[in-house]
């Protein structure tokens, strides 16, 4: 299977080379969509928990960039290292208050969250440093050579991160650690029996789900060169939220095809008008949920399934 996945993020960079700058583009944007969705496999189909705070710390990680890109001298890669960092102790510290309660109580507190976070960035006292209103523009990274485009490098490095992304979430799902997170999303009770300290586990990966969150936050404001409060808001958490449903929120080809779909279904949707959009949305978001409980990736790995039973 590493095999597989290896060839394919090879074949992917080789036809990078293949395509004009607009669509390279396009995927860079469903690349990044994926590792944000990658973070979201591990938080909510791994351990269990349900959040809507994605998009807060999807900006964290922007913002860490174009804060360091306005006002320090550091390179503009430094944002790359500041954004996990970053990520990670605001999940972590979501994790710590959300984790140990209900999922209905998770949903309001991550709720919270996400409707105070623009409000934050807007704050008088900091608005100096986040731009308050009016956001924070920053350029892309030079590219290591000059036979590369922004475009085409910026791919790259989004696909090398959902590389090792992805490469790192397998480890941790099939370690001590993943098995854990998954015996205190099964039962809590039976696992507190055997030693596991949920809440703290639960704290755990919420914190690798706002890492990567926030490296895919940093990459998108990267791309598009500009932050500002009103690109980190509510919707933007149920979009994620949408796509993870869609893929598949257990394995690492739902986040792939979640990331797809964010990207591309919209062109599906376009000419319907933006009031049948939402309507195709929700319908298709109910349908999903009934037909594929776990995803396109589920559906496919059953069918795969089925085709080997029937085979000779």
């Amino acid at each position: 299977m590493r095999t597989v996945w290896t060839m394919g993020f090879v074949a992917a960079a080789a036809l990078s080379f293949c395509f004009p700058d607009f669509i390279v583009f396009r995927f860079t944007q469903a690349a990044i969509w994926s590792i944000a969705l990658m973070g979201l496999v591990i938080l909510c189909g791994i351990s269990g928990q349900f959040s809507l705070a994605q998009a807060a710390l999807f900006g964290i990680g922007g913002y860490g960039a174009a804060i360091l890109g306005a006002h320090t001298s550091l390179p503009s890669y430094a944002g790359l290292l500041l954004a996990p960092l970053l990520g990670f102790a605001a999940g972590y510290g979501v994790g710590r208050i959300a984790g140990p309660h209900s999922l209905w109580t998770q949903a309001l507190v991550t709720y919270a969250v996400v409707i105070a976070f623009p409000q934050l960035l807007r704050w008088r006292p900091i608005e100096h440093w986040t731009g308050g209103v009016q956001g924070l523009y920053l350029d892309f990274p030079t590219p290591p050579t000059d036979l590369l485009s922004n475009d085409r490098w910026a791919f790259l490095m989004a696909l090398a991160l959902l590389a090792a992304g992805i490469w790192l979430a397998h480890n941790l799902i099939d370690s001590r650690a993943g098995r854990a997170l998954k015996a205190a999303r099964d039962h809590d009770f039976a696992a507190t029996a055997q030693g596991i300290r949920a809440p703290q586990a639960r704290a755990a990966a919420s914190g690798i789900a706002g890492a990567y969150l926030a490296v895919a936050g940093c990459l998108s404001a990267w791309q598009f060169g500009f932050v500002g409060p009103g690109s980190y808001n509510f919707a933007l958490s149920v979009q994620m939220l949408f796509g993870l449903v869609i893929g598949g929120m257990h394995s690492a080809g739902g986040a792939i095809l979640g990331g797809l779909f964010l990207q591309f279904f919209p062109d599906v949707t376009a000419g319907l008008g933006k009031g049948y959009s939402a309507l195709l949305y929700g319908v298709l978001l109910i349908a999903a949920m009934v037909a594929m409980p776990d995803g396109v990736a589920g559906a496919l790995a059953r069918l795969a399934a089925w085709l080997k039973l029937r085979g000779p």
